[in-house]
């Protein structure tokens, strides 16, 4: 490599990168340094998802480029440009190739998008990038968990799982400092998962006796109203708040909630044996009444060696964390095809590592 190469391939890799966060509700995007700082506000667009997958990409597009000419000063745009996109998105998400292979309905049309492909080709269109674009892909789940992994609760670890409870819930795993995506880009579908304390509960996905059905937020609710016929009760939130007040419902569907996540999060603890849990998502608000279950559970079903070491965290990011992990797996991609920055995860290209986790040993505070 000559001297002009390198110096080219190094400002590539330090140059900020655009990271774009596309949910079922919104897309948001904003500029990342490469230590996962955000440069500037985060960019947000209503997501059309009821409009069909061409209508989303459009969206993800003029997000992108409405970033690029707000929040960069003109003088840069050139270098910011042409660096790499990277995209979290619902779905399962072929990473290699920034395909969509499976998803639900939430977005119409969603199954079988070749979104690298149509984002590269509509920022070149727009003049926001050069021809050869790097835009990488991958599901939002993993992009929180890059994110996190690297810059957030896990830093310094070189594994971790990656748990997100909220309206759902989903799981990534970093694994010697990589995403690992599994055969089927399915890895860490926690949510799927057998269990045993949803016995005679029908899951989102349609089969019954799955963890989501009894762990998610809207199932905590909806078990709630069940079991009182109380139709007020919308959200989790609600929940937790009667079970502090002493409603003994409540706080049976709440410990039952925590009881389920823990087990099955020590099933998995015990066959990957990470450094670390990571909990995120609308559940990781919540108080001693989940958490304390929760952890109680996971330590009591492990194995001693691994109950007295294993770290329970919970996620430090927030909301940036989807956003800021997809723009360092760009970038990492970036860093396997150096030189001018090449269609990020066309036909034909295979998957790459995933997130790095730089040594450091800072000690970290478990949750309440």
């Amino acid at each position: 490599m000559t001297t002009s190469t390198a110096a080219i391939v190094d400002e590539q890799l330090t140059a900020p990168v655009v990271g774009v966060d596309v949910g079922g509700t919104k897309i948001a995007a904003a500029l990342v340094s490469a230590d996962g700082g955000l440069l500037g506000p985060v960019a947000e667009a209503p997501t059309p998802a009821r409009e069909g997958a061409q209508a989303v990409l459009d969206a993800i597009a003029s997000s992108v480029t409405t970033l690029i000419d707000t929040g960069a000063p003109a003088a840069r745009r050139v270098r910011l440009a042409p660096v790499a996109v990277g995209i979290g998105s619902a779905g399962v998400i072929d990473a290699g190739r920034g395909v969509v292979a499976s998803a639900t309905d939430t977005i119409t049309g969603w199954p079988g998008t070749d979104i690298a492909s149509a984002v590269a080709g509509r920022l070149l269109a727009a003049g926001t990038a050069p021809q050869g674009v790097l835009v990488h892909v991958d599901n939002d789940v993993n992009a929180h968990a890059a994110g996190e992994a690297r810059f957030g609760a896990g830093r310094g670890r070189s594994s971790a799982l990656v748990v997100a409870v909220g309206t759902g819930v989903g799981a990534a795993l970093v694994l010697d400092g990589r995403i690992h995506h599994g055969a089927h880009f399915l890895a860490g579908e926690m949510g799927h998962m057998p269990c045993g304390e949803a016995q005679g509960e029908t899951c989102t996905c349609g089969r019954p006796g799955h963890l989501e059905a009894v762990a998610a937020g809207p199932q905590i609710a909806r078990r709630y109203r069940r079991a009182t016929g109380d139709e007020t009760v919308t959200g989790a939130v609600q929940v937790e708040r009667l079970a502090e007040a002493g409603d003994a419902v409540a706080r049976r569907v709440y410990r039952q909630a925590a009881l389920a996540l823990g087990r099955a999060l020590a099933g998995v603890v015990t066959v990957l044996d990470p450094e670390a849990v990571i909990i995120s998502g609308g559940l990781a608000r919540s108080g001693g009444l989940w958490w304390g279950p929760l952890r109680r559970t996971l330590r009591g079903e492990l194995v001693d060696l691994v109950a007295e070491r294993i770290e329970i965290l919970p996620a430090a990011l927030g909301g940036a964390a989807p956003i800021i992990g997809a723009a360092h797996e760009a970038r990492l991609r970036l860093a396997r095809t150096p030189g001018p920055a090449r269609p990020g995860t066309g036909p034909g290209t295979t998957p790459g590592p995933g997130p790095g986790i730089d040594p450091d040993t800072r000690p970290r505070q478990e949750a309440p």
